[in-house]
């Protein structure tokens, strides 16, 4: 316990005092906030690091031996399941809501054309497949730095001290909950639902927590039976690199709630299907997460 309250004290102090930071110097508008952002996400890592060394625990149970004997199916899901199901939840909505897809992508041009770009007909289509395809196919790869230095902390380290007290479940839960408060501040900045809701900022960062409660169920799911944090750096890398994709084909401003983004609960929805799935799954024994 005294090595997860360390943990997790500096994982909060060192991430808010860098978000807290931005918010004091405009936010998200501040140009060196994707920098900012990208830094945050390095920080459940060097506090692992950090309170390994503090507490002389080592790094035996590390958890970066990628153990793909038997497990070569996770793997494959960690790498395509978060596009296919990001994709899944945008054709529902736009199904749902065929008055906010726009096949044309008119508006994403209008958002070029309103930073100066002049785009020749066909280019926007060729950013669109080259995004897509990189999403699917790299995304995982790509990403694997800063989305492992979230998942060290997360389902490396937190979610496996978790597991020696609690069942899986009720550890998938406390992770996820942890996980989405940490959050908090960029949310608030308006990252991933805006400013602009009657319930700001307390029902986006509520949102975000429950989010991640479910699709921490699925990233603790490939890093229970892995015994490896890899596969969830993976699947996050995916989940990271393919969110925004449907935005090519939106029109009109719609609910970040809703969709057709994933953190809404209609875009959403394969990842919340999925994240039950896997939290029935995991059971209640008390499995080992790394090796």
């Amino acid at each position: 316990m005294k090595r997860l309250g360390i943990f997790l004290g500096l994982t909060f102090f060192l991430t808010w005092a860098l978000e807290f930071a931005l918010m004091a110097n405009g936010g998200l508008v501040n140009s060196y906030s994707i920098f900012v952002l990208s830094a945050v996400m390095l920080m459940p890592a060097i506090s692992v690091v950090a309170t390994r060394l503090i507490t002389k625990e080592g790094f035996k149970d590390f958890g970066l031996k990628p153990n793909l004997k038997g497990n070569v199916r996770y793997y494959l899901i960690a790498w395509f399941g978060p596009a296919l199901l990001i994709a899944l939840g945008a054709l529902i909505y736009f199904l749902l809501f065929p008055g906010q897809f726009d096949p044309t992508m008119s508006q994403m041009a209008s958002l070029y054309a309103a930073q100066g770009v002049s785009l020749p007909e066909g280019t926007l289509f060729t950013i669109f497949i080259t995004q897509l395809a990189l999403g699917i196919f790299l995304s995982p790869l790509l990403n694997i730095i800063t989305t492992s230095g979230e998942e060290i902390g997360w389902r490396g380290y937190l979610l496996p001290k978790l597991m020696e007290m609690y069942s899986p479940r009720v550890s998938i839960v406390i992770s996820g909950v942890i996980w989405g408060l940490w959050h908090a501040p960029i949310i608030a900045m308006g990252h991933n639902y805006g400013t602009g809701y009657p319930t700001a900022p307390w029902g986006g960062i509520l949102a975000m927590v429950i989010f991640c409660v479910v699709v921490g169920s699925f990233f603790s799911y490939l890093a229970i039976k892995t015994k490896s944090f890899l596969p969830a750096a993976m699947a996050h890398g995916s989940l990271n690199g393919m969110a925004g994709i449907a935005v090519f084909f939106t029109l009109g401003t719609p609910s970040p709630f809703i969709g057709p983004l994933p953190v809404g609960i209609i875009g959403g929805i394969g990842l919340i299907i999925v994240g039950v799935i896997c939290f029935v799954l995991v059971g209640d024994e008390k499995p080992a997460v790394t090796e």
